[in-house]
């Protein structure tokens, strides 16, 4: 099979560096998230990953776990949720190269990838779907998208390191207009403290035109954060240790301390809203 091409500083290129990323977490550490599909698409792409395989040092690997620890956190929650509801429509918000939704299909229920139009282009070229499988071209700040979604059978949405991108008011907007519209399902996704996101975002406040770091999203007490949130049902858990306490061989005790300084002092955490 031919190799897809991406250029250096393309969009195509923001979207193979997460890939790359995703399948260094399921090399490290397969026991927490073993991402199958990430490395079949890297055998598929044409990049010169040179650069990347040579910043391989000690926070690196812990950013990989970062990664393995949230796609596992978000897979637990999208198979709890279609244990009870088999037959419910999964919804990946941002979508990227991401699978995590085909990782969890059940066989019978309704997969959505949600992305910009130049993301969704790429991914129909490389991720395979079968019928029961959805790509929408949209700005996701939009509401059109939203009256796609079949939730007659249950919903289950969730973003995954995408909501770091946007503004506060942006965020909460987009998980408002999500609870407020369906009448049941949950919206599952990442969140860190102020303090976290102000280093996350340094690399990209040259590139966003948002003047104040701190108008980039973050949470930092979940019940004043969603106090607009009404009757939805909004709570959280450890990014890093709420879903796994991470003693497997390939953690280092190291590691596992500075998962806990991520869950405690950075507020890294799993927001979940029911409604």
């Amino acid at each position: 099979m031919k190799k897809l091409h991406v250029e250096k500083n393309s969009v195509q290129e923001t979207l193979v560096i997460p890939l790359y990323a995703r399948s260094k977490c399921s090399s490290l550490y397969p026991e927490i998230f073993k991402d199958d599909t990430a490395e079949k698409l890297m055998a598929r792409v044409d990049y010169d990953f040179s650069a990347l395989d040579k910043k391989q040092s000690f926070f690196t690997r812990f950013a990989y776990l970062e990664a393995a620890c949230r796609q596992n956190d978000i897979a637990v929650e999208v198979k709890e949720y279609l244990s009870a509801h088999p037959y419910a429509s999964v919804v990946n918000v941002g979508c990227g190269l991401d699978c995590t939704a085909e990782s969890c299909d059940n066989g019978h229920c309704k997969i959505y990838n949600v992305d910009f139009e130049d993301v969704i282009s790429l991914r129909n070229k490389l991720v395979p779907k079968n019928e029961r499988t959805e790509t929408i071209a949209t700005d996701v700040n939009g509401n059109e998208w939203l009256d796609v979604i079949d939730d007659e059978n249950g919903v289950i949405f969730f973003a995954m390191g995408v909501l770091y991108y946007f503004t506060q008011k942006n965020a909460l907007s987009l998980a408002k207009r999500i609870a407020d519209k369906f009448e049941k399902g949950v919206f599952v996704f990442d969140a860190a403290n102020a303090k976290a996101v102000k280093l996350m975002v340094k690399t990209l406040i040259k590139q966003a035109k948002i003047d104040n770091v701190d108008a980039f999203f973050s949470v930092n007490d979940v019940e004043k954060d969603f106090s607009d949130f009404g009757k939805h049902k909004v709570s959280a858990k450890g990014y890093m240790l709420g879903y796994t306490d991470l003693k497997f061989k390939s953690v280092s005790p190291l590691y596992r301390a500075l998962a806990k300084v991520a869950d405690g002092k950075m507020g890294m955490k799993i927001i979940k809203i029911e409604f």
